[in-house]
């Protein structure tokens, strides 16, 4: 269980740009992050976790943002660097951030009722 006295888990732009993870992150942060859109790639000390390359800024800030919010409301100690906040107006509670439409068929047309 990460406390305060543990550390807080930062994310912040890494020196190449790439939003990063650092900290102590248990079972449950993992999950939340990778609901966010966070990958956890293997590396000599542990896993790298970060967003996907050339997503946009936007798009990284949103998820950056949502995935900070989410883990502050599990009580998480949490550090969202600056330059990673969402640029729209105070929210009241965290939203997810909005995926694209599915593609799917149209749905067909109505069926006329018999008089």
């Amino acid at each position: 269980m990460v406390t305060p006295e543990t550390g807080h888990i930062r994310i912040a732009r890494g020196r190449g740009g790439e939003v990063e993870v650092d900290g102590p992150i248990d079972s449950f942060a993992g999950d939340v992050l990778r609901r966010a859109g966070f990958l956890f790639e293997p590396s000599l000390s542990g896993h790298w976790i970060r967003l996907p390359f050339d997503m946009g800024r936007g798009w990284e800030n949103e998820h950056a943002t949502w995935a900070a919010e989410m883990l502050a409301v599990a009580r998480y100690p949490v550090r969202l660097a600056p330059d990673l906040h969402r640029d729209t107006a105070a929210t009241t509670a965290p939203t997810r951030p909005a995926r694209p439409p599915a593609m799917t068929a149209q749905a067909p047309p109505g069926r006329r009722t018999a008089r």
